[in-house]
């Protein structure tokens, strides 16, 4: 969905600072959100307070539609990571959208089907036990969706979030897995080869 649409025809833009909370588990959706500008994470919380990064949504993304559409509480926290704008789009606008735009229709059907492969692939790498194949594999479906030539823009703290390890066997696993030849590393940061 084209951002600048959303605006046009009236939507608009919020501003979220740094670290704030945009929705919580348990709260009921009312809106779906657009990214005009910025990053928002999503989050699970243990009782020890260690988050688990469940995604990662960035500018020109939307995200807390899954809850708004079966009409069931969030699940997770949503954490603007830096200053972010947001457009809030209420039930019945997007779903009004869902109706009249194919193309939208078409591409929330591709997105909610990227985050169903995403969500089983960590499934089954979280019953892996050997942290260095968990972290290969968030590192290979990063990379991904990045240019050739291009490193990845995640912390070393993010991919222990993502995957459950601690932030100490993330760096130890990228230094042997780049020992091993199987990713490229420079100057610290991951490549895609």
């Amino acid at each position: 969905m084209n951002i600048q649409k959303l605006i046009d025809i009236g939507f608009k833009i919020k501003n979220y600072p740094r670290n704030s909370i945009i929705y919580e588990p348990g709260m009921q959706p009312r809106y779906v959100y657009f990214i005009k500008l910025g990053e928002v994470r999503m989050v699970t919380v243990s009782d020890e307070g260690r988050e688990f990064i469940q995604g990662v949504f960035k500018t020109g993304q939307y995200f807390g539609e899954p809850a708004l559409l079966i009409d069931r509480p969030y699940l997770a926290f949503t954490i603007a990571n830096k200053d972010t704008q947001l457009i809030a789009v209420n039930k019945e606008s997007f779903f009004n959208l869902i109706q009249h735009e194919p193309e939208f229709s078409m591409e929330l059907i591709q997105t909610l089907s990227s985050r169903l492969f995403y969500k089983s692939m960590m499934l089954e790498e979280l019953a892996n036990e050997k942290a260095e194949h968990r972290l290969l594999t968030i590192i290979n479906y990063l990379l991904s969706d990045i240019a050739l030539g291009e490193h990845l823009k995640v912390t070393r703290q993010e991919l222990a979030d993502m995957t459950g390890l601690r932030v100490e066997t993330v760096i130890r696993g990228i230094k042997t897995l780049s020992e091993k030849g199987v990713i490229l590393t420079k100057k610290g940061k991951i490549f895609k080869v």
